[in-house]
């Protein structure tokens, strides 16, 4: 169910009046409606993922109260390597498995090799990506001792499958928002017309500004092969326009919606093409993203505790498995090594550069390096990328 269909028009106002009239002030009746209807939300889709998701939630309930309950540090160590790899299994099956069996059919093809190894017939769940990213980080947080886990199996099951941010985020973390399902919610009404304003608000970048950027974006990208270096100009801004009002724009309609039900989300965009370096960028585009893979993957690796070469190497592989993650092609490899490489040469740049003279300067050269990077992004093909 997507938030700018029908459906999504009545589910809405239904689920709206059900959790705070039908349930009244008891947040354990409201978390009990919320899970049902997210459950219903997400399985409108396709109902046979439901299972995976609850399964995929119960391990990770089970693994963090585990835990959090011994003492024993090989048996803590062996806990927590159980969610990552089941968890993480499950997605490179659904989401990267093809990919590398189409990459090694190719390899061998190139070495004179006959290759037989079939694809998978798999549908890729819409989501899966950012709820595994919830639960292993809860089980990661309690391993680390940063969060008690809850024994309330409905509040944590509510929170994992919150319908504001379940299939596009922002990836919140059990710290932040687990918290707000064991407390009491009462209506409010500027909280729920200031919810509604940014939900809209959310809807209009998505519905009027992203989808018709896509339109003409297409129209450039579909054809780069015959099209003038103006057009496909043309279309890389427009797509730089789009990628921004349809992610930012479904961020606002998560953060909108969740507060109209008395939950408060974190900010996932800050004006991220008036940042003035790559770095900056990073702080203000999809912020949840970028701050799961600095302290899940960037820190775990070493962050810069070891060394200059060391620090550029964790940058380049956080950034390289960033684009990873979010598709399963190569050009997103290239995408994210790309920014990987630029965030490595902006630490050998020295910091009077950043003088409040050159910031303008450097506001525009960081939008430019963006725009070059959706080109991979946005392409279907390495080679469609190095056309334009």
């Amino acid at each position: 169910m997507l938030f700018n269909s029908f459906e999504f028009a009545l589910f809405l106002p239904i689920m709206f009046f059900a959790c705070w009239y039908a349930c009244g002030s008891s947040w354990q009746l409201q978390n009990l409606l919320l899970l049902v209807g997210s459950l219903v939300f997400y399985g409108w889709w396709d109902p046979r993922f439901l299972g995976l998701m609850l399964f995929s939630a119960t391990l990770d309930f089970t693994v963090s109260n585990l835990i959090y309950n011994t003492r024993q540090p090989t048996a803590r160590k062996a806990l927590l390597a159980c969610s990552l790899i089941i968890n993480f299994g499950i997605l490179a099956v659904f989401k990267y498995c093809n990919f590398f069996i189409t990459s090694l059919n190719e390899a061998l093809t190139l070495a004179g090799f006959s290759p037989t190894l079939a694809r998978l017939d798999v549908v890729l769940p819409v989501g899966i990506s950012f709820y595994t990213f919830q639960t292993v980080s809860a089980s990661i947080d309690v391993y680390r001792g940063q969060l008690q886990p809850t024994r309330n199996f409905i509040a944590w099951l509510a929170f994992i499958t919150f319908f504001p941010q379940l299939v596009a985020g922002p990836i919140e973390r059990a710290g932040h928002l687990l918290p707000q399902f064991l407390t009491s919610r009462r209506f409010s009404m500027p909280a729920a017309v200031d919810g509604c304003r940014q939900a809209l608000w959310g809807l209009f970048k998505k519905v009027v500004i992203a989808d018709n950027c896509a339109a003409l974006a297409n129209q450039a990208f579909s054809s780069s092969d015959a099209a003038s270096a103006t057009a496909l100009l043309a279309g890389v801004f427009l797509f730089t326009i789009q990628i921004y009002c349809d992610f930012s724009g479904y961020s606002d309609m998560a953060i909108g919606i969740a507060h109209m039900f008395g939950f408060k989300l974190d900010v996932n965009f800050r004006m991220p093409y008036l940042a003035r370096n790559v770095a900056q960028f990073w702080h203000r585009w999809h912020i949840s993203l970028s701050a799961f893979l600095r302290d899940y993957l960037y820190i775990p690796l070493g962050g810069n505790r070891q060394g200059r070469m060391r620090r550029y190497l964790n940058l380049f592989i956080t950034m390289l498995l960033g684009g990873l993650w979010h598709g399963a092609n190569w050009t997103f490899v290239v995408w994210g090594a790309y920014h990987g490489m630029l965030l490595a040469i902006q630490r050998l740049i020295p910091k009077s550069w950043d003088h409040p003279a050159l910031r303008p300067l450097g506001m525009l050269l960081t939008f430019m390096l963006v725009c070059v990077g959706w080109v991979f992004f946005r392409a279907q093909t390495l080679g469609e990328a190095w056309t334009i």
